[in-house]
């Protein structure tokens, strides 16, 4: 990515995250980033994975996520603060984005007793294999599940739980084509104030029925702004340390 398309994907993005609560348009981005609305909407897809609308829309679920696990806003309040109209449209997204509603997610403060897979679709037969390598740094425990998208958001189809960076295999995955997403915190060479969020992706990956192995390495690497956040609740990854509220 050049640095004229970085700087213009940067001030669309801080013009989302400082209007989370307001009715912004690809248009308003669009002059944000000093482009036309169909060239911006292209470079947006190609530099972040997602459409304009939907990395929004994940920003604002990510910003109740934080405010339901480090304050007291009411949910209503938090609905409204970051752009919903409907408490109950806000609660719906939120609970199939996040996979907890805001109450539940308020309650565990964000860490699931338990991950749920989808069960809408019939398994292939198919076990997707790969390592997952993190050449920065020391990594600790490592989330990979697969996804529809290129973001963490819903139930994966699979997922596994590995204790650092290595193989992973995730049996029966349903046929179709997913995105391989790890997520860890992890201390890099030079990087001194600790471990940081780390995140890879692979894909995507074609799952076909009878076919038994499939293989996807993913690398890690530190998250940047671009990257979509994550917005299923998963096992807190970190050193336990310095666990305490972070956004990832």
């Amino acid at each position: 990515m050049d640095e004229v398309v970085r700087q213009a994907m940067a001030r669309a993005i801080t013009t989302m995250r400082d209007h989370l609560g307001d009715r912004l348009t690809v248009d308003d981005l669009a002059r944000a980033a000093m482009f036309s609305k169909f060239h911006f909407t292209r470079v947006f897809l190609r530099a972040t994975g997602l459409s304009p609308g939907r990395f929004l829309s994940a920003l604002r679920l990510a910003e109740a996520k934080r405010l339901l696990a480090t304050t007291s806003i009411s949910v209503a309040g938090i609905s409204h603060q970051v752009g919903y109209n409907s408490v109950g449209t806000f609660s719906a997204r939120f609970s199939g984005s996040v996979g907890l509603s805001p109450s539940g997610y308020r309650q565990t403060r964000g860490l699931p007793p338990r991950i749920p897979e989808r069960a809408d679709q019939a398994p292939s037969g198919s076990t997707l294999r790969g390592n997952v390598r993190c050449p920065y740094g020391t990594a600790g425990t490592v989330f990979v599940g697969l996804f529809p998208a290129k973001i963490t958001e819903g139930r994966p189809a699979r997922y596994a739980i590995l204790s650092g960076p290595g193989p992973y295999a995730l049996a029966d995955v349903p046929p179709g084509a997913w995105y391989v997403i790890a997520h860890t915190f992890a201390a890099g060479y030079d990087d001194d104030r600790g471990p940081r969020p780390y995140t890879g992706l692979a894909g995507p990956v074609p799952v076909h029925r009878g076919v038994t192995a499939v293989l996807a390495d993913v690398r890690l690497r530190p998250r940047h702004s671009f990257d979509p956040p994550v917005l299923l609740a998963l096992p807190d990854l970190r050193p336990s340390a310095v666990r305490r509220p972070v956004a990832v």
